[in-house]
């Protein structure tokens, strides 16, 4: 070894770890489909040359991560689960709770995904998608005197402006932080009743309605610019005092 140069510690996976590798690959690729049964453990055990332990271990690892499910007893065996993107979305809440993080932080960080999404749907092209957003503004009117029903039509379509925007990396951030908002709100209702959401379902409604007509309009600068102010104004009435309001996630 030359002198002044530095080893390299190499951490070497596991067999069980690469047992779950290989199973990993095979699902996300489509070889393996949701609701597929795995071979039995003793095809596994040959295909791969490993004890039971070891493949049990693999088998761990890829339920943990809500890959796959393992029913014990006779009938039982490893299913292929499709993939989940609540589980996601959980962990990152637990995260967040965890580090202490504001919840403004939370409503910033849609935000900046959801001004970002208005931009690119106030340009051209994007009809059949405004189209869709219509719909779903139609049916959030009949919701607006229930404010546990609106309140999770709400979060819907403050998805749907993200997933019209057709990113779908953004889509799935996106749907982490509706996530945790919309946890925030069940407890924002049950401590504050529906009677003072009411008009706070009605005005939502009217923006969505005014966002929609910037967006057929084609300026985006309006667009992102009304949905801003909108979305500002939603900051300050659910988190209230930022300083000391934590992100929490339901059990």
């Amino acid at each position: 070894m030359a002198v002044g140069s530095k080893s390299t510690v190499v951490r070497v996976p596991k067999a069980g770890e690469l047992v779950a590798a290989n199973l990993r690959r095979r699902i996300i690729t489509g070889e393996l489909g949701a609701g597929d049964p795995l071979p039995n453990e003793s095809v596994l055990m040959e295909q791969f040359g490993v004890s039971r332990p070891t493949l049990r271990e693999a088998f761990r690892i890829l339920e943990s991560e809500s890959i796959i499910t393992v029913l014990r007893g006779a009938r039982g065996g490893a299913r292929v689960m499709a993939p989940d993107a609540s589980v996601a979305a959980r962990y990152t809440g637990l995260l967040l709770q965890y580090q202490g993080t504001p919840l403004v932080d939370v409503y910033r960080a849609r935000a900046s995904l959801e001004v970002s999404a208005v931009g690119v749907l106030a340009g051209p092209g994007h009809a059949e998608q405004l189209d869709r957003l219509a719909t779903l503004i139609d049916e959030g009117a009949a919701l607006v005197d229930d404010a546990a029903a609106f309140a999770h039509h709400d979060v819907q379509l403050h998805q749907s402006l993200v997933d019209l925007a057709g990113n779908e990396t953004l889509a799935v951030l996106a749907g982490m932080l509706v996530h945790i908002i919309e946890a925030h709100n069940a407890l924002f209702i049950a401590s504050h009743g529906d009677k003072q959401d009411k008009p706070a379902a009605r005005a939502a409604h009217r923006a969505y309605t005014k966002l929609l007509a910037h967006l057929r309009s084609g300026d985006a600068i309006a667009a992102q610019g009304f949905w801003r102010k909108h979305l500002d104004g939603i900051e300050k009435y659910m988190v209230g005092d930022s300083a000391t309001t934590l992100v929490e996630v339901l059990s």
